[in-house]
């Protein structure tokens, strides 16, 4: 069917040329116009159907707008067929087209048996028969295939625009080396925009390499952009260092991790999932093995969601929104799925797991901007910082920082340096630490103030470490929540204007916040 569209055989490997099956992801092109003439550029993921072969099609499912789900005339819907569309579905493909292939291979009577028995199965799903073309094709007669690319131009003119001002992101599908060019990698860029030339960072390993070339749907040029099938030669790394799960990224904007705050959505039709099960988790292109750790529920019932924590065997590249799947651990079949809602969860008790799901809650109804505040709170005096942001929400510093300043000017949060705080928790900051200014002077009262040394000391007893307390009191600045110096002022907002007078005759201690 992909070499009737396009002309282009996506079985690659001998082995499947010769068994007649798709074993690992085949890739392919296609131009059309749209009915206003828009030239409408498409590119296929070729994955397996064989159910030996299901974890090869999920490093290929991730990050696709339209979904073709083939169902043979002559054979109908298989348990892989349903197992491909679980997948589609804990994924949230927003649409796709059910194509019938072999249909020359049977009559009119069992086609329309078969026609009948996926609209039964596809009722009420993303791919309703109410609105899902069911297209009868034939990949050596061309039956149908006009009609098909018909309607995959609609489908595609109807999809929006992906933001090519995202921090970018490709996951490695493939990595191979090129004869004359050097290693190479494959992927479908699923945000932002990749340039020749450009510097990008290799995760989880860290390395950095250099964009020699790019090619996007077969052709070269000078860039990428989201959602576009993109392959780029590398400088500066060897094919060795390359594999299937990888991901490139800005360098130093995000980080991997092995701990995710999730919702889980179990499948309907699977076991109950026990906490501490170990699962396969798969997410773009990677795959690792992960524990479960549900939040509160000793399990959790099929056809049910939870809010969970996935430790992972390996660090992964993932940010909120993200969607994964996850696989029983053995035998290895699709038991459900989910959304990352926290990618850096705080260190925390068994007694704090019903703030922890509070928390998750709210963070899961967010925009960026509530988002943002939310992380910051949940950091009390601590604070959040600038980069952290960006790491923990996977956005530009440029959208960090317009709602930063939009939160601090409706003063909800304040700003001390390169640190973000919530009001609440500066205000109860500035009050421990006026009280540990009194309480040193009752009981120094001859000393002609507090020394930097003995306040950072006082200030590590307490339970929330307070940024740039002890030089804010001098009127130094800010600091992180590790007493270094937090960088540029990022923020402009007058934030901490701390003043510390004392003497022996008032025995008193005054400090100004504004």
């Amino acid at each position: 069917m992909i070499k009737a569209l396009t002309g282009v055989d996506a079985d690659r490997l001998e082995e499947e040329k010769r068994r007649g099956i798709t074993i690992d992801l085949g890739f392919a092109n296609l131009e059309l116009l749209s009915d206003s003439g828009e030239k409408l550029r498409l590119g296929f993921v070729d994955v397996p159907g064989h159910e030996r072969f299901v974890r090869n099609m999920l490093a290929g499912v991730g990050g696709i707008d339209i979904v073709l789900l083939v169902i043979a005339a002559d054979e109908g819907i298989k348990p892989q067929t349903r197992e491909h569309f679980d997948i589609c579905r804990l994924l949230a493909i927003p649409r796709g087209i059910v194509v019938l292939t072999k249909s020359d291979l049977v009559d009119a009577d069992t086609l329309e048996v078969v026609r009948l028995e996926i609209e039964d199965f596809l009722r009420g799903s993303f791919l309703d028969p109410q609105k899902t073309p069911v297209i009868p094709v034939s990949g050596l007669s061309g039956q149908g295939i006009d009609q098909l690319t018909r309607e995959l131009a609609r489908m595609a003119s109807e999809i929006g625009t992906k933001n090519a001002g995202a921090l970018p992101r490709l996951p490695i599908d493939r990595a191979f080396v090129m004869k004359g060019f050097g290693a190479v990698v494959t992927g479908t860029l699923i945000a932002g925009t990749i340039q020749r030339e450009q510097e990008l960072e290799l995760q989880p390993s860290g390395k950095r390499a250099r964009v020699r070339g790019i090619q996007v749907h077969g052709m070269s040029t000078h860039q990428a952009r989201a959602g576009e099938r993109t392959a780029i030669n590398l400088a500066g790394v060897a094919v060795e260092e390359l594999a299937r799960g990888m991901m490139l990224s800005q360098p130093g904007a995000l980080q991997p991790t092995r701990q995710i705050d999730v919702r889980l959505q179990l499948l309907c039709d699977v076991r109950p999932l026990k906490n501490l099960s170990r699962v396969h988790l798969h997410c773009f292109a990677s795959e690792t093995v992960a524990q479960v750790r549900l939040l509160g529920d000793k399990e959790i019932e099929p056809g049910n969601s939870t809010l969970a924590q996935l430790r992972t065997a390996e660090p992964l590249l993932l940010i909120p929104g993200d969607r994964f799947i996850i696989r029983q651990f053995s035998p290895m079949i699709t038991i459900g799925g989910g959304t990352v809602l926290d990618s850096f969860p705080l260190p925390r008790s068994t007694k704090q797991l019903v703030a922890a799901r509070d928390f998750l809650a709210e963070l899961e109804r967010a925009d960026l901007s509530g988002a943002i505040a939310l992380r910051t709170q949940r950091r009390n005096a601590g604070g959040l910082r600038h980069q952290d942001a960006v790491r923990e929400t996977g956005r530009t510093g440029h959208e960090i920082d317009l709602q930063a300043k939009a939160l601090i000017e409706n003063g909800k949060l304040l700003a001390a340096g390169d640190v973000l705080i919530a009001k609440g928790a500066a205000l109860d900051a500035a009050m421990k630490l006026l009280s540990e200014l009194e309480k040193f002077q009752k009981g120094n009262p001859l000393a002609g103030g507090m020394g930097k040394e003995t306040l950072h000391t006082a200030r590590r007893r307490e339970e929330d470490p307070y940024p740039g307390g002890a030089s804010a009191a001098r009127g130094t600045g800010g600091h992180d929540d590790h007493g270094r110096g937090a960088g540029p002022q990022r923020y402009r907002a007058s934030v901490f204007d701390g003043r510390i007078k004392g003497s022996a005759a008032q025995g008193r201690a005054e400090f100004t916040f504004n």
